[in-house]
């Protein structure tokens, strides 16, 4: 049986993202705190912060950049947890 894709806003796509994120630290800076945090769902969506919760902030502005970035260059979104975003049928514009 297929699995049915729910439609969300954009708040609640990022929400999902955060839930699949993934948290590291990263010992080969020294004595600099380094979280590094990443959703593997959106290839290159990855961030760092001095502790987990400036990683996550951090993480939460990477993945609003990210799927705006997706949004401009006319790429599908993944769908991330059963969800994609609801976005209105865009055409390119030709470019002359």
């Amino acid at each position: 049986m297929k699995r049915k894709i729910k439609y969300v806003s954009l708040s609640e796509y990022v929400r999902q993202a955060l839930f699949l994120a993934t948290y590291e630290q990263d010992p080969s800076l020294g004595k600099i705190p380094c979280v590094v945090g990443e959703v593997p769902q959106l290839p290159g969506c990855y961030t760092q912060g001095e502790t987990f919760e400036e990683a996550r902030e951090n993480l939460l502005e990477a993945i609003e950049l990210w799927v705006t970035i997706a949004i401009r260059q006319f790429e599908e979104l993944p769908v991330i947890n059963g969800c994609t975003l609801e976005l209105p049928k865009l055409r390119k514009k030709k470019v002359a």
